[in-house]
């Protein structure tokens, strides 16, 4: 992984991903007691970044290989970005997703044309499902975050980001990032790394499901207990990539964990201050610099919404318990 396949990533997306904006609101800069800026990620087409890897990662295959199909396996956010890159390019899709996985994500997946195959989480392991099917049916396998062309999609958020940041005057940050397996926290570390190297990045985790945190204090991997029992489905993995975890270990400051009710608060004050939709697992990086700012030492927290694929359910309890 190089600056340089993330630039080229960033070309391949040009005209097809959005430039998503950075927010702010003295609300919220008062409750965490600094400037912080959201980069809304929540706006980005399927309502999460994850379209930037997968679209970065299809259009990197040769077109014979993309021809024949791809398959990928996900809670929801990257199976709707390889759904939709799959569908703008021509291609099939199959994804792989659990069974437990929102209800809106698995109808937008299967809404953007591709084929669903639901799992069981706590019994079944979805590598070997998708390595099974992959098999198969001659299918090309898009890893969630383990795989570099998904890493340097990813990353482009860090290009955007640091221009952005640099166009506002600010050159110290850090820049607090939801992470599961760690290709989007890895891509913006490696992307902050060449162009904005005051600025620190921090992964943040739902506690309890906390591995890469726990891996960084370690310095070597370290897995989750369980795979179920938080409401951010979106960011619980067994584990750190074996990709993403070194560059995460050289470049990332120590993790953060948050607990789902910050999250849920965290949903409803973007909502109220910002007027934007954040999903549980998309909400923790804000959570983490609205509710632990003891563990921040800048001025400035950036931090990613990566996410906005929420169930109304869950959405509404947000708001009562919070708005």
């Amino acid at each position: 992984m190089n600056i340089d396949m993330i630039r080229a990533a960033a070309a391949r997306l040009d005209g097809h991903a959005r430039r998503t904006p950075l927010l702010g609101s003295p609300f919220l800069d008062e409750i965490a007691g600094r400037r912080v800026l959201v980069k809304s990620e929540c706006l980005q087409h399927t309502g999460s970044f994850k379209y930037r890897g997968a679209r970065a990662a299809l259009t990197a295959l040769d077109p014979a290989t993309r021809a024949r199909g791809v398959i990928a396996f996900s809670s929801g956010n990257h199976a709707q970005g390889v759904a939709l890159a799959a569908r703008e390019l021509g291609v099939a899709a199959l994804i792989v997703m659990p069974s437990d996985a929102p209800k809106l994500k698995i109808a937008n997946t299967r809404a953007l044309g591709a084929e669903v195959v639901l799992y069981d989480r706590a019994t079944e392991d979805r590598d070997a499902i998708g390595a099974r099917l992959a098999g198969e049916r001659g299918l090309t396998l898009v890893k969630p975050f383990d795989e570099p062309e998904v890493i340097a999609g990813q990353g482009t958020v860090g290009l955007e980001i640091a221009a952005q940041a640099a166009a506002m005057g600010i050159e110290r940050a850090e820049v607090l990032v939801p992470c599961g397996g760690g290709g989007l926290t890895s891509g913006i570390a490696l992307a902050l790394e060449a162009e904005a190297p005051g600025f620190r990045v921090r992964p943040c985790e739902p506690e309890g499901f906390d591995d890469t945190r726990r891996s960084l204090a370690a310095g070597e991997i370290r897995t989750n207990a369980q795979m179920t029992g938080s409401i951010c489905d979106a960011i619980v993995t067994p584990s750190p990539g074996k990709l993403t975890f070194p560059i995460m270990h050289r470049l990332c400051g120590p993790g953060l964990a948050v607990s789902d009710d910050d999250c849920l608060h965290a949903m409803a004050l973007a909502f109220t201050r910002l007027k934007i939709v954040i999903e549980p697992g998309g909400a923790v990086a804000l959570a983490a610099a609205l509710w632990h700012g003891d563990d921040l030492t800048r001025e400035t927290a950036i931090v990613v919404a990566s996410g906005g694929n929420v169930d109304a359910a869950l959405f509404r309890e947000a708001l009562e318990r919070f708005g």
